[in-house]
C-alpha cells in the first residue's frame, strides 16, 4: 500500500471518528416543546399524534426515536406514551404513560409528525392505544438492537390498533421486533 493511500485512509478514518463524538451534551440538550401540537387549552377536539425524532448522538445518522401523544376531547393536557431505555438503568420501567408536552425535542432533535388524527372518532382510537400500551409485554426491557426499544413499543401499538394505519419508517430500528 502506498504512503498516499495510507494517509488517505487515516484522514478518512479520522473524519469518520470525529463525527462520532459530539460537542452536544444530553443534559443540556433542548427538551422544549417544538410548537407542533395544538395548544390543548385552546383545542377542544381529540388529537392523536405519532412523533419521530432523530435518535441521540451518532445513532441519529440512521435511526429515529418514536412516541405517541394523545389528548381526548375536552382535555386540557396531553398524555405521552413512550419507552425510554435509560429509565431501566435506574430500576424504573422503560415504558411510561404520563402527562407531558407532546412534541418535545428529543434531546436537541426536532420531532416530526409521522401520523395524526383529530376530531370525531379519535377518542376511540386513544382508548385503544391506551389499552395496547397497558398490554405491552416489555415494560421493563430495553435493547437498542434488535429490540425491544422505543420503536418496538410504537410498532406494538400499531399492530394492536390497526385502525391507526401506522407504518413506521425504515429508520425506526426495532419496529420489526414485534412482527
Amino acid at each position: 500500500m502506498t504512503v498516499l493511500k495510507r494517509v488517505s485512509i487515516f484522514v478518512l478514518l479520522g473524519l469518520v471518528l470525529s463525527g462520532c463524538s459530539s460537542s452536544k451534551d444530553w443534559r443540556t440538550a433542548s427538551r422544549e416543546s417544538a410548537g407542533i401540537a395544538p395548544d390543548p387549552s385552546a383545542t377542544n377536539e381529540a388529537v392523536l399524534q405519532v412523533y419521530g425524532a432523530d435518535a441521540w448522538g451518532w445513532r441519529g445518522w440512521f435511526a429515529i426515536h418514536t412516541w405517541i401523544a394523545a389528548k381526548r376531547t375536552g382535555d386540557d393536557a396531553y398524555t405521552v406514551f413512550d419507552v425510554i431505555g435509560w429509565r431501566g438503568r435506574n430500576g424504573q420501567p422503560v415504558m411510561r404513560i404520563t402527562q407531558d408536552a407532546p412534541d418535545r425535542y428529543w434531546y436537541g432533535e426536532k420531532p416530526r409528525i409521522i401520523k395524526e388524527y383529530r376530531g370525531a372518532g379519535v377518542d376511540r382510537l386513544i382508548n385503544a392505544v391506551e389499552q395496547a400500551a397497558h398490554d405491552y409485554p416489555w415494560k421493563a426491557t430495553y435493547k437498542v438492537f434488535p429490540g425491544p426499544n422505543s420503536n418496538t413499543f410504537t410498532a406494538w401499538i400499531a399492530k394492536r390498533v390497526p385502525e391507526l394505519e401506522l407504518n413506521l419508517p425504515l429508520s425506526a430500528i426495532g419496529k420489526s421486533y414485534v412482527e
